[in-house]
């Protein structure tokens, strides 16, 4: 992240945070992202969470959002079902205490097994507690593809109910037979706005997008816990109606690239059309079978997104640069793991691309979706901006010189015209190098 001039990262993301831990469901949660077993996981609360991350040093600044899908399975587990009104009080009262104890907001995604079955009223509950704490709720749209425009009414009925503000996670129109609904989606989001609704969006500077394997399957195939999943697989009736339900979704397998799976390590990089083709079965069966052997732990890249689309929502005034990245270690390469490059170069890309490629934007606006913009929607003061008694979060780079060699096959190339990155008034990066000691903090919202 400090290589690509990232200062500051928002965690807690499309309904999954580190806090509040409810039950050991919540800790299950957490399995799909990271191996559990190398965490120390000391807190429930979001207090504790935050006090226990406040006695360390991070090489950038760390907030984070409190996810829905974490409340939920705190509360209810895995159960396919309305909350009721009890379920709803304490979920209420947990989002409350996490958002006195500085969390910054609320995150959705709605399209994943345990937060499906949420109905609106059980929603429109949290997003008014959200309302009152004067904190922003932000959505993974439950559905990107054929989908998306009522996945989008949907959300924008419920924001105006609540008086919320709402943003849009990296927003695109994911898959060709979608494309055709991306102008409406614009649409629709600019008449909410003119109606009074505080709405924002980011995207990312990427046509391929980097999601878990498992998100290709129906949505009733997700529903439950891991084991229920992959019992549901393995089961001959079940993996049946999951492979008819793959075949009719048309999905191009030529597109989508395995990006890591530490069980099968030499599918990594391939696409699952010639995994396919070399194993000599379908490629239905192919997915399957990752997904079984990986305990549903696969990542994939699929080139799915438009680059016009991409322009489009660069020019616009309410739309700012995200990289939906991850952080990774120094020397943390993995021959099992191929990271999106979004991770290494997201932000210098978007510079790259919006003002020397294609020069859509004046680099002081390209930089403004990435800093001050970003800081305004979290309520972060005295960051984002270079002004007088605001913390020094400052990257130096040559415009010129600036360029992103990271690839989808090697993600690892280091930016090239950042020399410098500091962080709360500290070096953080020196022509590439890191410091000894980090700077970054763990940030409460007040």
């Amino acid at each position: 992240m400090l290589r690509q001039g990232v200062t500051t990262i928002l965690g807690g993301n499309c309904g999954a945070s580190l806090a509040p831990l409810v039950s050991g469901e919540d800790i299950e949660g957490l399995q799909r992202w990271v191996d559990v077993r190398e965490i120390n996981i000391n807190w429930q609360t979001f207090d504790e969470l935050a006090s226990e991350l406040e006695e360390r040093a991070f090489g950038v600044n760390v907030a984070t959002l409190v996810g829905f899908g974490t409340l939920r399975r705190g509360v209810l587990g895995v159960e396919g079902r309305a909350a009721n009104s009890e379920e709803i009080r304490q979920m209420k009262f947990l989002l409350e205490r996490a958002f006195t104890d500085g969390a910054f907001g609320l995150s959705f995604h709605l399209g994943v097994g345990y937060e499906q079955a949420a109905e609106n009223l059980e929603i429109v509950e949290l997003l008014g507690v959200a309302a009152l704490a004067k904190r922003f709720v932000k959505h993974h749209l439950e559905d990107e593809g054929l989908h998306l425009l009522p996945a989008i009414s949907r959300v924008l009925t419920m924001s105006r109910g609540a008086a919320v503000r709402t943003h849009l996670s990296h927003f695109k129109a994911l898959g060709r037979s979608a494309w055709e609904q991306f102008a409406s989606a614009l649409v629709m989001i600019e008449r909410a706005q003119e109606a009074g609704l505080a709405l924002t969006l980011d995207f990312f500077p990427y046509t391929r997008t980097g999601s878990h394997l498992l998100h290709l399957l129906p949505e009733w195939a997700r529903v439950g816990n891991d084991a229920q999943i992959l019992e549901r697989l393995r089961n001959a009736d079940g993996r049946r109606s999951v492979t008819e339900a793959l075949r009719q979704l048309t999905l191009h397998y030529d597109r989508i690239t395995i990006a890591s799976s530490q069980r099968n390590v030499f599918s990594v990089g391939k696409t699952i059309a010639i995994l396919a083709e070399n194993a000599g079965v379908s490629p239905e069966e192919v997915l399957i079978e990752l997904l079984i052997h990986n305990d549903l732990r696969v990542t994939v890249f699929n080139e799915v997104i438009s680059p016009e689309h991409i322009q489009t929502l660069a020019a616009k005034p309410y739309a700012m640069v995200a990289s939906d990245g991850v952080g990774h270690a120094r020397g943390a390469a993995s021959p099992g793991d191929l990271p999106h490059p979004r991770s290494f170069g997201a932000f210098p890309r978007a510079l790259e691309w919006f003002t020397k490629e294609q020069p859509l934007l004046s680099w002081e606006e390209a930089i403004y979706k990435m800093t001050g913009f970003p800081a305004l929607l979290l309520g972060i003061r005295d960051r984002g901006v270079l002004a007088p008694g605001a913390f020094a979060d400052i990257v130096i780079f040559s415009p010129e010189e600036l360029s992103v060699p990271a690839t989808y096959e090697n993600p690892y190339l280091p930016v090239k015209g950042i020399t410098h990155v500091i962080v709360n008034g500290a070096v953080a990066l020196e022509e590439g190098e890191l410091p000894e000691k980090f700077s970054g903090k763990f940030l409460r919202s007040s």
